[in-house]
């Protein structure tokens, strides 16, 4: 059997999450991420395109940094038929290079998706970087969970936890 290393289980790791929506650039979505009753986190919220908006996001500093030995995300996740993305920040910057990796969810159903390192794109305000390092799996000094791409309305994702695997 591969390794398998908890990265957010949302019960004792992952606890704090802050929000970060395209409120920053004047924009009108919001969200928020809060554990239920059974443990389980749900990152909900409203994404509005007025005033060119278009973007709600949480971001969290997981409790382990160094997944290197490993070569994947896994999530559990039951979605609303929306677009997501995981994302990786290899440094504590608030603003600055981040990785993303987006993935598709059905409505009401509960999925493993599973998110290779090397599918990783660097991004800067939602554009790619050429020329960037790769994500640095090593060094995860933060991970978050986006909602863009003008996805306009009310969205909800409960995630049951987020592993690193290889």
């Amino acid at each position: 059997m591969g390794i398998e290393r908890v990265v957010c289980d949302f019960t004792k790791s992952c606890l704090s999450w802050r929000s970060v929506d395209d409120i920053v650039m004047g924009g009108l979505s919001r969200s928020d991420m809060r554990v239920d009753q059974s443990g389980r986190a749900i990152f909900s919220g409203v994404v509005s395109l007025e005033r060119n908006g278009g973007f709600a996001s949480v971001r969290s500093v997981p409790d382990h940094h160094d997944y290197a030995d490993c070569n994947c995300f896994t999530l559990r996740v039951c979605g609303d038929g929306r677009r997501y993305s995981l994302r990786v920040r290899n440094d504590e910057r608030f603003d600055g290079l981040v990785y993303s990796s987006e993935f598709g969810t059905i409505e009401g159903q509960w999925m493993e998706i599973k998110l290779p390192f090397s599918g990783f794109s660097p991004l800067f305000r939602g554009l790619v970087v050429a020329g960037a390092p790769p994500m640095d799996p090593g060094n995860v000094a933060q991970i978050g969970v986006l909602i863009s791409s003008k996805q306009e309305g009310p969205f909800c994702l409960q995630i049951d936890w987020i592993k690193a695997m290889g």
